[in-house]
């Protein structure tokens, strides 16, 4: 299902070619209004939890990682939304290599980025815009957008040619973190003292989940004060795996009332639960509000790789975590149709997973 637009509402302005230009000031399009503007972090040096799995042996063995770690994770799944991993299996000299290699795409002369221009209906290829209203207030970053799972709708040819390197190195680790998620759902299950399958199960099973990957580049900006990268939003699908820059912070996690600016460990990658789970968990696990800053010294690449439910199911509290003193929270959507919103207005907050709540339709 798409947004049902083949075409972006105003003419598509690639935020690179502003910052290259040199402009000393943004265009008026991409000030943010002053309560959403970015503000000195009151963190007091915290970071989102950082999770180890030295102990894991293969992705099919759970029952190797000690009681703590999968503490843990429950925890930070509970509390936070997002934490970081390390020693995940995926090897550094693959995420070093898949991370450089879209650098080099992002560099390369616009004629040559242009051939991958995407539209609304679908997203996919080469974009600088979430959302089709016109006269929106827009994030100050572009993006390329590609399709990974079902297999079935995974075109190669849409995806760049050059960097050489970029398409057999973008499957390589599609394809590694596609493994990783599923050990991932293994441990949310159980952690909510469900069967080892039950979560992939609600997501339609292995081999239907849709999968997408949205490489970011957010360019140096002249006023960061006055802008963001990527507005303050949850992530509408089931979650999220992040390959961040290595050089340069930007993704803040709302916790309370302040934003939390996220220090990436070196060769982590950084987990974050989607609505999807929110809703599947009757809303145990926590989808959190984030945003991106940008800076004005340096560009900045992440990898943000969505793991979502087949399109087409429908996504509702598991009857196992529905009680007379915890009734569903939320009333059940496909995600097809869920994703509908984020495509059309762009990053909402948690408006969207709060729209869903039964409650609210009484």
């Amino acid at each position: 299902m798409s947004c049902l637009q083949s075409h972006w509402p105003e003419p598509i302005v690639r935020v690179q070619s502003l910052a290259n230009s040199g402009i000393k000031s943004i265009p008026n399009r991409y000030i943010k209004p002053v309560s959403d503007r970015p503000s000195t972090p009151n963190d007091n040096g915290i970071n989102i939890p950082v999770i180890d799995l030295q102990h894991l042996k293969n992705y099919s063995e759970i029952q190797t990682l000690e009681p703590e770690t999968l503490s843990r994770i429950s925890n930070a799944c509970r509390d936070w939304g997002f934490f970081q991993v390390v020693n995940h299996g995926i090897s550094n000299e693959l995420l070093k290599g898949v991370r450089e290699v879209w650098r080099e795409f992002f560099n390369l002369p616009i004629e040559e980025k242009q051939e991958y221009a995407n539209s609304p209906d679908t997203y996919e290829g080469y974009g600088s815009r979430l959302g089709v209203e016109k006269g929106a207030i827009l994030d100050w970053s572009d993006y390329f957008f590609l399709h990974f799972m079902p297999c079935s709708i995974r075109k190669k040819s849409k995806w760049p040619a050059h960097p050489q390197a970029c398409r057999d190195l973008t499957a390589k680790y599609g394809e590694e973190v596609v493994k990783f998620c599923g050990l991932l759902m293994k441990i949310l299950s159980v952690n909510l003292g469900l069967n080892e399958d039950h979560l992939q199960n609600a997501f339609g099973g292995e081999k239907d989940i849709g999968a997408c990957l949205r490489v970011n580049f957010y360019p140096k900006c002249p006023q960061p004060d006055l802008t963001l990268g990527l507005s303050p939003h949850s992530d509408p699908g089931g979650m999220t795996l992040l390959l961040p820059d290595d050089n340069v912070s930007g993704l803040q996690v709302r916790k309370g009332d302040n934003w939390v600016t996220v220090k990436p460990v070196t060769n982590a990658i950084i987990v974050n639960i989607g609505d999807q789970i929110q809703v599947l968990s009757n809303a145990i696990y926590k989808s959190v509000e984030h945003r991106v800053i940008v800076n004005s010294a340096k560009d900045r690449v992440s990898l943000a790789f969505f793991y979502n439910p087949r399109s087409d199911i429908l996504i509702a509290p598991l009857k196992e975590l529905v009680t007379e003193d915890k009734p569903a929270l939320y009333l059940p959507m496909t995600y097809a149709e869920y994703r509908l919103y984020i495509r059309t207005k762009g990053p909402c907050g948690k408006n969207q997973v709060e729209s869903l709540r039964a409650s609210s339709k009484q």
